[in-house]
């Protein structure tokens, strides 16, 4: 059972805000506790903002940081909120964290656009995240994968398995 949710948000299309009358995007605030809110869950949960960056910007420590901030964390559902373009890399280098089962998971459209899949994909994180052993997962378009074995479908604008 959830009785805590701790979510770490790094940025991400997810958190893309319009910025200026050129239509270009800056990050920012994190979206996902207001979701939350307003979907009324019945868990506690905190939002660590822990950073405002494009993904495809992230680098070895940053995913440094993502780690050290989870292992810190006492609780042991993490949800980690991410750009999806170097999820996978960061999923990957968060493996073996002990006690916690961690899923990121983010967004396609920013989250403050209609008919943008971020609430969905908060959705089936936080469901899975329940049912799942200790690890680290990713939930994309409504499944739950394995770091090791999805890729992001540039193309497509999805995840599969590669």
């Amino acid at each position: 059972m959830l009785n805590h949710l701790t979510i770490v948000a790094t940025g991400g299309t997810i958190d893309k805000i319009y910025f200026d009358d050129k239509s270009t995007f800056q990050i920012g605030a994190p979206q996902i506790g207001e979701i939350l809110t307003q979907l009324g869950v019945a868990f506690v949960f905190e939002v660590i903002a822990l950073m405002r960056k494009d993904s495809l910007h992230m680098d070895d420590a940053d995913r440094a940081l993502i780690r050290q901030t989870i292992l810190a964390q006492p609780h042991r559902h993490v949800l980690v909120t991410h750009g999806t373009d170097t999820m996978v890399e960061t999923a990957r280098a968060l493996a073996g964290i002990p006690g916690k089962t961690i899923v990121l998971t983010g967004a396609l459209n920013p989250a403050r656009f209609q008919g943008s899949d971020a609430v969905f994909n908060i959705g089936c994180a936080v469901g899975a995240m329940q049912a799942l052993p200790d690890g680290v997962y990713i939930a994309m378009n409504g499944r739950v994968w394995d770091p090791a074995r999805v890729r992001k479908n540039r193309a497509a604008n999805r995840f599969e398995a590669n």
